[in-house]
């Protein structure tokens, strides 16, 4: 199984340290072992957003804030590198035609942003769709895809499965709400849309969560094309 995997800056490296980082690699690596070819596309998380506070308060437009959350997007795909050992490419992979060239030489290519106005999941998701892998990980701080934004509805319910095009519109939605977060960027899912990829949304606070998605067990939200609805 072709598997991308898109994990946020905040679930991977919600402070900058080694734990979640080297349990992450562990994983991919054992998906590897498995048989799998993976790759994986990381988030720039609070790390980015303190920069980008930061270039803001002092005058920076908002071009030079995405370019500055790429580059920290970057600095994540190397700590992940690092926990991958020799499996992954050594420096982090800037577009999807060096990805999909490693992943045919079967290393694994870890991408952060490419350009600004893109998010990583949009970036993960068009991997996703370039490769023709068979399912796309979206690895998130909440357990699936609800019905509303679970921060600020608690009674809110939790999909077990839905099409993307249900995705756009409840992502649409919360996106409208001003302060909510959605668990998927509405770009992402669109590119999810067009594309009739499978896809997982859940919790990957738990790296060991990607096994189980890949084996089918997992308890987050499967994302399934409108033919298999």
């Amino acid at each position: 199984m072709k598997v991308i995997v898109s994990v946020g800056g905040s679930v991977l490296a919600p402070d900058v340290e080694s734990d979640r980082v080297a349990e992450y690699g562990r994983v991919l690596r054992e998906l590897e072992d498995a048989g799998h070819t993976v790759g994986a596309v990381v988030g720039g998380g609070p790390t980015a957003r303190t920069y980008i506070g930061a270039a803001r308060d002092i005058g920076a437009n908002e071009m030079e804030l995405d370019q500055l959350g790429i580059a920290v997007t970057r600095l994540n795909a190397r700590l992940l590198i690092a926990a991958l050992e020799d499996r992954a490419v050594p420096t982090p992979v800037e577009t999807h035609e060096r990805a999909r060239e490693a992943l045919r030489q079967d290393d694994i290519p870890v991408m952060g942003g490419t350009v600004p106005g893109h998010t990583t999941d949009a970036v993960g998701t068009a991997l996703a769709e370039y490769t023709n892998a068979d399912l796309l990980i979206y690895a998130t701080s909440v357990s699936g895809v609800y019905e509303a934004d679970p921060d600020t509805d608690p009674d809110a319910e939790k999909f077990d499965s839905m099409t993307a095009a249900e995705l756009v519109d409840i992502v649409s939605d919360i996106e409208l709400a001003a302060g909510s977060n959605a668990p998927v960027d509405l770009l992402a899912t669109k590119l999810l849309q067009r594309s009739g990829l499978r896809a997982v949304v859940l919790d990957g606070t738990d790296p060991t969560a990607l096994t189980r998605a890949v084996d089918g067990t997992h308890d987050g939200t499967d994302v399934v094309p409108e033919d298999e609805a």
